[in-house]
C-alpha cells in the first residue's frame, strides 16, 4: 500500500505597514517631527530671544571689549572717536562755515557735540545691523538660535557703548555752563525710544545684508547723506530759515533729528522747545514703535532662510 503525500503551498499575505499610505508631511506629524530650521510662531519667536537674554547681553559685552583690544588706547577710543569727529566739524562747520548761525559759542559747541554723539549711535547700530548675520556665518550655520539675537546684541553693544561716551558729553556740557536740573531726566526716555529704533533699523538692514552683502559697502555712503540732514552741525530751523517751511519741517521730523534735538533739548539750558517740532514726543514714540515692530516681523519673516545658500 503506498502513500502519497502531496505538498500543499499556502501563500500568506504580510499584514499592512501601519504607516503605509501616509504623505511625508502626514507620517512625519504622525511621529511629532518638525522641519529643521523652520521658522517658529511669532509669540514662540519672542519666547525663544526671552530664553537666551544672557546670551544677548553677554555677546554684546565681549564684542564690545573685543572691539578695540588691538589699539594701545583700548576702551578710550569709545569716547575719543566721537570726539575727534566733533572737534573736526566745529573746525569745519562751527569755524570756516559758520554753521552756528547766532548760536553762542557756549551752546553750539555742546549742541555739536551731542548731536555727534547721538548720531553715532543710530550710525553704528546700523553698520553693525547689516553685517550681523553675513559677518557671522560660521555662528550662524553651526549653532541653532534665534538669529534676532545677533542685530538685538549688536545695537545693545552700540547703547552701552553711547552710556560710556555719555560722561564725556556730561563734562562738555557742564563745563560750558549747562547744570544738571531736572530736564537732564529726559535722557532715560531719549535713549529709550532710540535704541527701540536703532534696533528695529538694526534688525531691517541685518536681513537686507544677509541676502545683499554689498549692501556694507553703500551704507557709509547713505549714512552720511542721513547725517548731513539731519542737522547733526547745524540748528534747521535757524539756518534754514529763509528757505521754504516745508523743508526744515521735512529734515526735523526725520527720527535722527528727532532724537538728536530731544537731547540737546534736554542737556542745553538755552536749547528750548522753539527748536523743536510741533507733538516731538508722540513723533519720537511712533518711529521707535514702528520701526521696533516693523523690523522684528521683517525680520522674523526670513528666519529659516539665513545662513542657507
Amino acid at each position: 500500500m503506498s502513500e502519497t503525500t502531496h505538498d500543499a503551498t499556502v501563500a500568506v499575505t504580510p499584514p499592512a505597514a501601519p504607516d503605509e499610505g501616509l504623505t511625508a508631511r502626514e507620517l512625519a506629524a504622525k511621529h511629532g517631527l518638525t522641519v529643521s530650521g523652520a521658522r517658529p510662531s511669532l509669540v514662540e519667536y519672542v519666547r525663544q530671544l526671552w530664553d537666551r537674554r544672557h546670551f544677548i547681553l553677554a555677546f554684546s559685552r565681549a564684542k564690545l571689549t573685543a572691539q578695540y583690544s588691538q589699539a594701545k588706547l583700548g576702551q578710550l577710543w569709545q569716547v575719543a572717536t566721537p570726539l575727534l569727529n566733533a572737534a573736526v566739524y566745529f573746525f569745519i562747520f562751527g569755524l570756516l562755515l559758520e554753521a552756528d548761525r547766532g548760536l553762542p559759542r557756549e551752546v553750539y559747541i555742546p549742541f555739536l557735540v551731542t548731536g555727534v554723539f547721538v548720531f553715532t549711535f543710530t550710525q553704528s547700530s546700523v553698520m553693525a545691523g547689516v553685517r550681523a548675520i553675513s559677518g557671522n556665518l560660521g555662528l550662524v550655520r553651526a549653532l541653532h538660535f534665534p538669529r534676532a539675537s545677533l542685530p538685538i546684541s549688536f545695537a545693545l553693544q552700540q547703547l552701552q557703548q553711547l552710556l560710556f561716551s555719555m560722561i564725556v558729553l556730561f563734562a562738555v556740557t557742564i563745563g560750558f555752563g549747562h547744570y544738571p536740573d531736572l530736564s537732564w531726566l529726559l535722557i532715560v526716555p531719549v535713549l529709550v525710544l532710540q535704541f527701540c529704533f536703532n534696533t528695529g533699523l538694526a534688525l531691517i538692514m541685518a536681513r537686507a545684508g544677509a541676502k545683499t552683502p554689498d549692501l556694507a559697502q553703500l551704507m557709509p555712503f547713505v549714512m552720511r547723506t542721513w547725517m548731513y540732514a539731519s542737522g547733526v552741525m547745524f540748528s534747521i530751523p535757524i539756518f534754514l530759515a529763509d528757505k521754504p517751511a516745508w523743508i526744515a519741517n521735512l529734515l526735523q521730523w526725520n527720527p535722527a533729528a528727532i532724537y538728536m534735538d530731544l537731547m540737546r533739548f534736554a542737556l542745553i539750558d538755552d536749547y528750548g522747545a522753539k527748536f523743536l517740532p510741533d507733538h516731538v514726543w508722540a513723533a519720537a514714540g511712533a518711529w521707535a514703535v514702528l520701526f521696533a515692530v516693523g523690523g522684528f516681523v521683517y525680520f522674523w519673516k526670513a528666519e529659516e532662510r539665513y545662513g542657507r545658500g
